[in-house]
């Protein structure tokens, strides 16, 4: 595990944060707390966000030595910050990019779900919401999110089936908006956030609001309910 679970740079109005703990960029209640701090850093009135991993690696979800760990308490706990942090992410009030640069599993193919734009490397990876197959059932919040990214016809297949897609073909049930060349990732991730930094404040997160209001409003009932945790 690296010193720094997350990193923010920026180049002209594009903030970047880069996921990279060494390993498998596990959303462990340090990495949470790590990404919505870098959050507080970024501009919410202007330019846009792009999110990535570290190559061949996005994110494969929650850290499951602490789900197999027995203890509740810490379980609960590191869910609540997770899904608290999607939620912030999937309503940034500027535009997110996210820049898959390889396996994206479990909370990190829903951190997919929650950008704005999706660009995903090529390679031997897959995009998967594993849930169903490890004897898990998927709580309100993140089944809200997906709800509006995944496509219909492919809502059983990816959701309840927990199928595995190979990156190259993610884009027809919803995870992803274009595929790339592994090279390539970054550099196309900074055109269309360097393009979509243009949208204009506070026209932008108004529209994102309107839409996203009724979906948020669920997502945060069952946060703060605890009911589906």
């Amino acid at each position: 595990m690296t010193d720094q679970l997350a990193t923010l740079t920026s180049e002209g109005d594009v903030s970047i944060i880069t996921l990279n703990d060494g390993k498998a960029n596990v959303f462990s209640p340090e990495m949470s707390k790590t990404i919505s701090s870098l959050l507080d850093e970024v501009p919410d009135d202007k330019g846009s966000l792009v999110i990535t991993g570290r190559p061949g690696i996005f994110s494969a979800g929650f850290d499951l030595k602490i789900i197999s760990s027995g203890d509740a308490s810490a379980v609960s706990s590191m869910i609540k910050t997770g899904f608290t942090l999607l939620a912030r992410v999937y309503n940034f009030p500027r535009p997110v990019i996210a820049a898959c640069s390889g396996h994206g599993v479990a909370l990190g193919a829903f951190l997919l779900c929650c950008a704005d734009y999706r660009i995903g490397a090529m390679g031997q990876f897959i995009v998967q919401a594993n849930e169903t197959r490890n004897n898990m059932s998927i709580p309100t919040p993140i089944l809200e999110i997906s709800k509006t990214r995944i496509s219909k016809t492919h809502w059983y297949r990816a959701i309840l089936n927990a199928e595995a897609y190979p990156i190259e073909k993610a884009i027809e049930p919803g995870y992803l908006d274009e595929v790339v060349e592994a090279e390539s990732l970054m550099t196309r991730a900074m055109e269309v956030a360097n393009d979509l930094a243009t949208l204009g404040h506070p026209h932008y997160k108004i529209t994102k609001d309107l839409d996203q209001k009724d979906t948020l409003k669920r997502i945060h009932d069952a946060i703060d309910e605890n009911n589906s945790l």
